[in-house]
């Protein structure tokens, strides 16, 4: 099982969630596969999704979901600790660990050698990180969207990638349609 593959399956899960996706195919993954205005669609900023994520659960009361990528939490390692001591009991971050940079061409990360995200997170002081099999990665996602805990998701997956389009829209449109499905949010609640 591929990140494509992950991503397929939590379809039905994430549809009318808040998503901020991660940098490249993640995100052209993400898109081709079912569009919604309330997806962020990263750009531009490798390692960012996480960040963007927790500065979004902080400040509203939605789920907030973040994808991630094992080479973007890489990237920004600050992330974890970050994270582990701004609890935001409504943010999922779910990082797709396939081992490799897919972006640009499947060069390994150390994630895919000695390093485990999983203990990375816990030694950071994250309370709720699960591992999981790319295969069980929609049951765990169900299970931490209907507790009431911060969690971390580390979905472990083969290396490899499509080929999908790249994302047409531009990148204020996409904060856009994003802030309007999140007002509209706020103002039923």
């Amino acid at each position: 099982m591929i990140r494509y593959d992950v991503l397929k399956t939590i379809m039905p899960i994430i549809r009318d969630q808040f998503v901020v996706c991660n940098i490249g195919l993640p995100s052209q993954e993400l898109h081709y596969l079912d569009d919604q205005p309330t997806n962020f669609y990263m750009l531009g900023t490798m390692g960012l999704a996480s960040s963007i994520g927790l500065g979004l659960a902080l400040t509203q009361k939605q789920k907030i979901i973040s994808i991630d990528g094992d080479g973007s939490v890489l990237t920004n390692f600050g992330t974890l600790p970050t994270i582990a001591n701004n609890t935001a009991n409504n943010f999922i971050l779910l990082i797709i660990d396939n081992g490799s940079y897919g972006s640009t061409g499947d060069q390994p990360t150390y994630a895919g050698k000695k390093t485990s995200l999983t203990e990375v997170a816990r030694a950071c002081g994250c309370g709720c990180v699960i591992e999981c099999k790319g295969e069980d990665t929609a049951e765990e996602l169900q299970k931490a969207l209907k507790s009431e805990k911060m969690t971390i998701i580390v979905s472990k997956c083969d290396s490899g990638n499509i080929k999908v389009p790249v994302i047409e829209l531009d990148p204020v449109v996409i904060k856009y349609r994003f802030m309007e499905e999140l007002n509209k949010k706020n103002q039923k609640n």
